[in-house]
């Protein structure tokens, strides 16, 4: 049975809203490549498995393996998603200055409820499928909001793993921060499939960065050739706020990026950057949207991106300037390295502009490593497979050297090195 059957089975299992969006993602269907949206990217190698939609939450994560998935990262604080469910044992949440809960705990009390119902759904697209299908059946994920000229001191590790599956899972994953007035947050979010079963994980994250608040959220994804990712994330930022997004796609078999930014004040600034380093069939989609509603913001877009084999990468960058939004600054840059002939990358950069005082730029690159500078490095004693990471790291650097997280920043470099399978010292 394909998974939209699968989906419409479980239509008699649900009420009220969860129900009236599985009706609206039936009414819609999955996307396909006669969607613009998705005209490179097909999703039949997803839709036609199936899916256990009820996760065994059963687990024999050993210490080793858990300790594997850390950054050296002693002082951290984390938070553990296991087979769809959290674990507080696993977890180590030390911050005193922060409201979190659980969604799950968030449905059986009426005023965490109450508290989640202020932010849930306010900025997520109402039309999306994948995003009315996570409404329908999302149970779990995490509410994290950042009291008023608070800091958290230390990063957030969010882990979601899953293990000891006997078949192909689905997953539907939501995720809530709110950093209020003046307050500071640094998220990092991953997640991990142990089995040789498939996962399915579709997740929707809403980050509300409010006047004056710094809010980062680093995705680190490095799954296994047996998981599929769908992910939606959406931004809405208020006056003088700084706010981040970095994406660092090394695994997984077909990975979706969604992102959205919206701009909601003056003096806003919001970076995205990307970094995908993958090779066999894999597939890595990078679709981003900033939407500048307001004068006097900035934003920044820098993606790159390595492929090898037969592997192959979507960019799909888009920056809409309204009328009223005089002043903006805004950049969108994607360049790509073909290291094989079956590699191939699309890209597309977009700009809409209505507004006739900005500074807006885009563009795009894609082609080989520079013969000029292999050669120059060969001459110079050094092999070739480490000349050619030398320059593919160089490449890499600028979409890396903005993070102020050392251990994650480590952990990026060492991942660059095993990608391109030489060994460096960092």
């Amino acid at each position: 049975m394909a998974l939209f059957q699968q989906i419409e089975s479980q239509k008699d299992l649900l009420t009220g809203n969860q129900l009236k969006n599985l009706n609206l993602f039936l009414d819609q269907g999955f996307p396909t490549k006669k969607d613009e949206e998705y005209k490179y990217t097909n999703l039949r190698e997803i839709i036609e498995k199936d899916y256990n939609f009820s996760p065994n939450e059963a687990h024999q994560i050993s210490d080793s393996q858990f300790e594997e998935l850390h950054l050296d990262e002693a002082d951290f604080d984390y938070i553990v998603f296991v087979n769809g469910k959290i674990h507080p044992e696993l977890s180590k949440i030390s911050f005193e200055n922060a409201e979190f809960f659980s969604l799950k705990s968030a449905f059986l009390d009426e005023i965490k409820k109450a508290t989640l119902n202020n932010y849930l759904d306010k900025i997520a697209t109402k039309d999306n499928a994948f995003i009315n299908l996570n409404r329908a059946f999302s149970s779990e994920g995490f509410f994290l909001k950042v009291g008023k000229n608070q800091t958290v001191e230390k990063p957030i590790h969010v882990f979601y793993l899953s293990q000891n599956q006997s078949q192909n899972t689905f997953y539907n994953v939501r995720n809530l921060l709110v950093a209020e007035e003046g307050a500071h947050v640094e998220i990092i979010e991953s997640h991990h499939n142990f089995d040789d079963f498939s996962t399915l994980t579709n997740s929707v994250t809403e980050i509300f960065a409010e006047k004056n608040s710094k809010a980062d959220w680093h995705k680190l994804q490095n799954d296994s050739t047996f998981s599929y990712l769908m992910d939606h994330t959406f931004v809405k930022q208020e006056r003088d706020s700084l706010a981040t997004v970095n994406t660092f796609s090394f695994g997984g078999k077909l990975i979706r990026n969604n992102l959205d930014f919206i701009h909601n004040g003056e003096n806003i600034n919001s970076f995205m950057n990307g970094i995908t380093i993958i090779g066999k069939d894999q597939l890595v989609d990078h679709h981003t949207a900033v939407h500048h509603k307001t004068p006097h913001c900035e934003s920044y877009q820098n993606y790159k991106g390595i492929f090898k084999d037969n592997s192959k990468g979507v960019f799909n960058g888009k920056v809409f300037v309204d009328q009223l939004a005089q002043k903006t600054n805004a950049y969108q840059q994607n360049n790509n390295i073909l290291l094989d002939e079956g590699a191939s990358i699309e890209t597309k950069p977009q700009l809409e502009i209505f507004a006739d005082d900005v500074k807006c730029s885009h563009g795009c690159t894609v082609g080989q490593l520079n013969e000029d500078a292999l050669f120059y490095l060969r001459a110079r004693g050094i092999g070739k497979e480490k000349a050619t990471a030398l320059l593919l790291v160089a490449f890499s650097h600028d979409a890396v050297k903005n993070i102020d997280i050392e251990p994650l920043k480590k952990k990026i470099s060492i991942l660059l090195a095993e990608k391109l399978e030489v060994e460096m010292d960092f």
